[in-house]
């Protein structure tokens, strides 16, 4: 068997491309969607989930190269040309169809990696290469918009292959002609076909049924965040002898290996602080935090479910503390209450007074366990037992009255 193609036939090369790219789109498609069905309760489940995940997108990245070189052999061999030339109405068909397979094969790859470099919060692809892509940002919305358009792209990508195998099976079954069989490999007598030509027509139709489904997810608002923070009513004012300006309330779980960074939304402090306190209790502190406007991630609702913050539950945390000032610096030093669980915490952070200005920053580890926060998740491995906390916030005294 030739290598290379002819006017009549396949060589084995873009023999061995189709079928292979066929072998992994058919294990890829049911991959996807059982990871995505499968529990992350959890260690155990979320280590299973994290592997099939982990399988898909490496596979994905194969079809990816793949396609890049199917494509790149294809259009440096001549093609075979149809069978019966004089149905111009289905070799239109046909060859939108396969322009529609071969722009999906790499498009629903990269907008699947574009979505996973651009997340926190994921199962590794497995190779030596590292898990990011040049100019692709970690950014919420470039993941969201990425994944929306993997979910539209792999909807088109299977109704090609199914127009793609149903005309392959009409050829075979009630052409009887040798179409299927000239895909084969061995050796069949081959009837002559005339030469094909290019025709635009197949790639204007195929790229118009490309924006017509992207137009029609952006319809569907699959291009918009998902998981993102839980619908709640907004923390009320509070009155503090020094107001809050602007600041940031962070956190960074590890998960499967990974960093995960998230913030809330919407938080409030009300402060009360003497400057010129040098030792002891300088002042006190009480801050309200809406769990619900936590962004973690691609995790974001796994955080918000029964067995972590259970949000619904226990839409706030309260951090109520006394300021104590020393000559190495400030602590907050009190009690922190997320869910029904209040634990003693102490939170060291510097200060810079600067005309009635106030710049804080602080940092500490918290145990999750110490809040019944993902107790079925016994397993570092899956989910550290650690949670690095990261505050920052510019306050200016209140005027006096």
């Amino acid at each position: 068997m030739a290598l290379t193609n002819s006017a009549n036939s396949f060589g084995a090369v873009s023999k061995t491309f189709h079928w292979l790219t066929a072998l992994l789109i058919l294990s890829l498609m049911p991959l996807g969607l059982i990871a995505n069905e499968m529990p992350y309760d959890t260690s155990e489940e979320l280590t299973r989930k994290a592997w099939m995940f982990s399988l898909h997108k490496t596979l994905g990245v194969a079809v990816f190269f793949v396609a890049l070189a199917r494509i790149g052999w294809a259009l440096s061999q001549p093609k075979p040309g149809p069978m019966h030339p004089d149905r111009k109405a289905e070799s239109l068909a046909a060859e939108t169809v396969h322009w529609l397979l071969y722009g999906s094969l790499v498009a629903v790859p990269l907008t699947g990696w574009i979505h996973h470099a651009a997340t926190t919060g994921f199962a590794p692809i497995w190779w030596p290469f590292g898990q990011t892509l040049p100019m692709v940002p970690k950014s919420e919305a470039v993941a969201a918009t990425f994944a929306g358009a993997h979910w539209v792209l792999t909807k088109v990508l299977g109704l090609a292959l199914l127009l793609h195998i149903a005309g392959a099976l009409k050829h075979h079954v009630i052409d009887r002609d040798a179409t299927l069989r000239r895909m084969w490999f061995g050796q069949t007598n081959l009837p002559a076909t005339p030469a094909k030509h290019a025709h635009g027509a197949p790639i204007v139709a195929a790229l118009a049924l490309w924006a017509l489904a992207l137009t029609g997810g952006a319809a569907l608002g699959v291009y918009a965040p998902h998981g993102g923070p839980a619908t709640g009513p907004a923390l009320a004012a509070v009155q503090s002898d020094w107001q809050v300006e602007d600041g940031a309330l962070t956190l960074t779980v590890t998960q499967l290996g990974s960093e995960v960074t998230g913030s809330f939304a919407d938080w409030t402090a009300a402060i009360r602080f003497d400057e010129t306190v040098t030792q002891g209790v300088a002042g006190d502190v009480e801050v309200m935090v809406a769990i619900g406007s936590l962004t973690l991630g691609a995790v974001t609702a796994q955080a918000m479910g029964p067995d972590y913050f259970d949000a619904s539950a226990f839409p706030t945390a309260i951090f109520a503390a006394d300021i104590l000032a020393a000559p190495e610096g400030y602590t907050a030093q009190g009690t922190l209450t997320i869910k029904d669980r209040s634990v003693p915490v102490t939170l060291p952070f510097t200060l810079v007074l600067d005309a009635g200005t106030a710049e804080m920053t602080g940092a500490l580890s918290l145990d999750r366990r110490a809040f019944g926060i993902g107790d079925n998740m016994t397993d570092e491995g899956s989910l550290k037992f650690n949670v690095d906390v990261q505050v920052s916030l510019t306050a200016r005294q209140a005027a006096a009255n």
